[in-house]
C-alpha cells in the first residue's frame, strides 16, 4: 500500500479511512486541491488504482517533491542515500551544522530540491514545514537519533500510486473552477484555530486567514451547484460550522474524533474533533454522480 513519503502538520493519516469511506462509490475524476502529505489521495487510490487525479497545492517545493517521486524517482532515492550517508555518521554538534547548510541553501535542479524538502522534513523539528514572510523554510534543527532520510520502499509504492496524476502549482479556486459534474472534490484546508496559540497556517506565505475560509465556502457552494461532489475537513468550530450552515446548503456534517501525530508536546497529542462537511445529499450532486459509472 502507498502511504505519504512526507510528515505533515495537520495530515490525513488517521483520518483517511473514513474519507475513503464517505467517498462516492463512483467518479469521473478525484481533484484535491490541498495536498499536504497525500493521505486521502494514497488511501482512494488503494481502493481504486484506476482512478483519474488532479494533485495541487500551493507549496511549489511539496509538488515539485510529488513530481520527482513520481518522475524521477531512481535519482532522488540515490540523491537521498548519499544525503543519509553525509549525516547519520555524524555528532549532534556536527548534524545541526549539516542541516543548516543545506536549509539555507535551495538547488535549482529539481531532483536535488525534492531530496532537500525530504531531508528537512525528516531531519526537521517535528517533521514541521513552515516558512516565513519571505517564503524561506525557517524550522530548526530536529532531535532524532535514527531518522530515515531515504525510505526507498514507502518512495517506490508512492511512485507506481502517481503514476498518470496530474499535478500543479495552484490556488484551490483555480483548481476548483476546472472541476465539472461527476468529480470528486477533496478539500483539506489549513484549519481554523481552536484557540490563539493553536494557530499554524504558515505553509506558504500568504498563509490563511478568515476571508480565505469564506471563499472557500463560496467555493464549495459553487462547486454542489455545478453537481461536483466534495468533501471538506476543518476544525470543529463554531465559526466554521456557522459558514456552511447560515444559509440552509443542505451539506451534510459529521464530527469525528482524531488525535495529532505532531505536536511540541505530546500530552498535546490528544483526539480533537474534526468537521467532514460533504454535500452529497445535495440533488445536483447527486444527478452528476449518476452520469458516472462506479470504478
Amino acid at each position: 500500500m502507498a502511504k505519504p513519503f512526507l510528515k505533515w502538520a495537520g495530515g490525513k493519516r488517521l483520518l483517511a479511512p473514513r474519507i475513503a469511506e464517505l467517498a462516492p462509490n463512483g467518479f469521473r475524476r478525484y481533484i484535491e486541491p490541498f495536498l499536504g502529505a497525500g493521505a486521502v489521495f494514497f488511501a482512494l487510490k488503494e481502493r481504486q488504482p484506476e482512478m483519474p487525479a488532479v494533485l495541487s497545492d500551493t507549496n511549489a517545493e511539496l509538488i515539485n517533491a510529488f513530481e520527482t517521486v513520481r518522475d524521477r524517482c531512481d535519482a532522488l532515492v540515490e540523491t537521498l542515500r548519499k544525503l543519509e550517508a553525509s549525516y547519520l555518521p555524524l555528532d549532534r554538534e556536527a548534524r545541526a551544522k549539516r542541516y543548516y547548510e543545506l536549509r539555507e541553501a535551495v538547488p535549482e535542479e529539481s531532483t536535488a530540491r525534492a531530496a532537500r524538502t525530504i531531508f528537512l522534513n525528516r531531519t526537521g523539528y517535528n517533521g514541521l514545514y513552515r516558512v516565513n514572510r519571505e517564503g524561506r523554510f525557517n524550522v530548526p534543527h530536529g532531535r532524532y537519533a535514527n531518522p530515515t532520510i531515504c525510505d526507498e520502499a514507502t518512495l517506490r509504492a508512492a511512485e507506481e500510486a502517481l503514476q498518470g496524476t496530474v499535478t500543479m502549482v495552484a490556488d484551490f479556486g483555480a483548481i476548483c473552477r476546472g472541476a465539472s459534474a461527476g468529480d470528486f472534490v477533496y478539500l483539506d484546508p489549513p484549519y481554523q484555530p481552536l484557540s490563539p496559540t493553536s494557530s499554524f497556517t504558515s505553509y506558504t506565505p500568504a498563509g490563511f486567514g478568515p476571508d480565505a475560509q469564506v471563499r472557500l465556502r463560496d467555493e464549495f457552494e459553487s462547486l454542489t451547484r455545478r453537481g461536483v461532489a466534495a468533501l471538506l475537513s476543518n476544525s470543529e468550530h463554531p465559526e466554521i460550522r456557522s459558514l456552511y450552515e447560515e444559509k440552509d446548503y443542505g451539506y451534510r456534517f459529521e464530527a469525528v474524533p482524531m488525535g495529532r501525530s505532531i505536536n511540541s508536546i505530546g500530552s498535546g497529542r490528544k483526539p480533537i474533533p474534526e468537521l467532514l462537511i460533504s454535500n452529497f445529499g445535495r440533488r445536483e450532486v447527486s444527478r452528476g454522480l449518476a452520469m458516472v459509472a462506479p470504478y
